[in-house]
């Protein structure tokens, strides 16, 4: 959803009295509501349909979700919808849309080419995915030439933020965001990575650590702060996206493994040092100028899996190769003081 972002900005760029709706899931839908440049964002019930999608016995109930999504889409009215992610799902929502115009990528994943009546040429799978979307854009006539990550944060979301850094003790600018948790298992980094990672920040930066995640992530950032020797604070679960898009704001860098809030601070316009393993940054790695990528060049890498027994490519990541790159963003290595 993040990396969809410039889309909207080229929209509402080449034409601004444009109305624009956005249908998301329910994870990322509080980063959209009451963004300015939309004309309202509709909730894609994921969870509850496939709760219902799993027992054949509410499947009738299943059945009236859709057709009472499909008849609030087609109310509406849309002369377009655009399926940016090419899956089943999104395909047959822009199905439901009742849209003039249905509108994505031939060829795309699951067969979801089949509910679209105006197809792009296929994509380059090793071009960027923010540039995918942005083709998609251009491919209907919208300016792309200026690309913007339109956040929408409010005064009052960083009033939030700054509240919060100021109940931990830290100061805007000064304080490193760790973001270690992520869906696949291969993407991991470890706790004691982390740890050992935050100890170093401290001791050679003066700085402390923030981590930041979801709900599962818990646990995680709790046995990084419990190893860190009191350098790292422990706020995952804590932050709406909208809370946590502020403190990327204020922050002086981050470090993530490939994961959605890399996205995010990214298109806060805050340079990230990004761990990389089983997944290719020059599809989905931090987009824009200024970010560090790490990444162990193995045979076996880009895999793409999401298990592996060894996972090389991210444990032979060190602790001081990371700091270092952290010293870079910074500019405060002691070389460059010298």
């Amino acid at each position: 959803m993040v990396q969809t972002l410039p889309v909207l900005h080229s929209l509402k760029k080449t034409w601004p009295d444009c109305q624009v709706d956005w249908i998301v899931g329910e994870a990322a839908a509080g980063l959209l509501k009451g963004h300015p440049l939309l004309n309202r964002t509709v909730i894609y019930p994921r969870k509850r349909l496939g709760r219902l999608a799993s027992n054949p016995l509410l499947w009738h109930r299943l059945a009236l979700g859709i057709c009472n999504l499909g008849k609030e889409l087609r109310g509406a009215g849309y002369d377009a919808s655009l399926d940016l992610q090419g899956l089943f799902k999104s395909g047959f929502i822009t199905y439901l849309s009742g849209a003039g115009e249905k509108i994505g990528f031939a060829g795309s994943r699951e067969a979801s080419s089949v509910f679209l009546n105006m197809k792009i040429p296929p994509y380059d799978p090793d071009r960027h995915a923010v540039l995918r979307y942005l083709d998609m854009a251009a491919a209907i006539g919208a300016d792309t030439r200026d690309i913007s990550f339109p956040l929408g944060l409010s005064a009052a979301d960083c009033q939030k933020a700054g509240t919060m850094l100021k109940r931990l003790g830290l100061r805007q600018g000064s304080f490193i965001i760790l973001i270690p948790g992520t869906v696949w298992p291969t993407k991991h980094w470890d706790a004691d990575g982390f740890a050992k990672l935050s100890r170093l920040i401290g001791a050679r930066l003066g700085l402390p650590s923030l981590v930041v995640g979801a709900k599962s992530d818990r646990a995680l950032g709790d046995a990084i702060s419990n190893k860190s020797g009191g350098n790292a604070i422990n706020i995952a679960g804590a932050t709406t996206l909208k809370l946590l898009a502020a403190l990327f704001t204020m922050a002086a860098t981050a470090v993530t493994v490939d994961t959605g809030p890399m996205h995010l601070a990214a298109a806060a316009g805050l340079k990230v040092v990004a761990l990389f393993g089983p997944t290719a940054p020059w599809r989905t790695g931090p987009f824009g100028n200024g970010h560090i990528v790490i990444r162990k060049e193995l045979d076996c890498n880009p895999c793409f899996n999401r298990q592996c027994e060894s996972r090389k490519c991210m444990l032979e990541i060190t602790p001081e190769k990371v700091v270092a790159a952290v010293e870079d963003i910074c500019s405060i290595r002691p070389e460059a003081q010298a």
